[in-house]
């Protein structure tokens, strides 16, 4: 949040947190990657690894380049049985915010489609962001998701 204009500045916070979803939704891999700094972090972690502080992650990304890599392995080289995503994120609680950069959570729910099957629970856990200014606007410099699980169901293809 600025000084200047908190509420310009949460609802860009919001609205960074709701283009990321629409692009995972609706599989914009290339919109996907640019909401990541160069030197980004993503790392998807069971929420008893995190709160015991344990380095293993069921998916780990240390840049721009590696989360290219994933959109890259999705589009081209992964094989799966298919499905559709919908995220249901809420709004972020703002832990600490300066001039330069925002930490916040938010509460996330993922439910999976497969055709002719019904919809399911897929992963539900909560977002733990530190956020940047950027010329391009507000970007994820990381973006730790825990889920409140030790299972996922089958395999983790798609980002949380």
């Amino acid at each position: 949040m600025t000084a200047a204009d908190p509420l310009a500045g949460f609802l860009a916070l919001v609205r960074l947190q709701a283009d990321y979803a629409h692009a995972v939704d609706q599989a914009d891999w290339d919109a996907w990657c640019e909401l990541f700094t160069d030197d980004a972090v993503y790392r998807v972690v069971p929420r008893e690894n995190h709160e015991r502080g344990l380095p293993l992650a069921t998916m780990a990304f240390e840049s721009k380049g590696m989360v290219r890599d994933r959109a890259y392995a999705i589009r081209q080289s992964l094989f799966h049985d298919p499905y559709y995503q919908r995220h249901v994120v809420g709004l972020p609680r703002v832990l600490k915010a300066d001039a330069d950069r925002i930490e916040c959570e938010s509460n996330y729910a993922v439910f999976r489609t497969k055709q002719s099957e019904l919809t399911t629970v897929f992963n539900v856990g909560r977002y733990l962001d530190t956020v940047v200014y950027t010329p391009a606007g507000l970007r994820f410099s990381a973006r730790v998701c825990v889920y409140d699980s030790e299972l996922i169901p089958n395999s983790l293809i798609y980002p949380i």
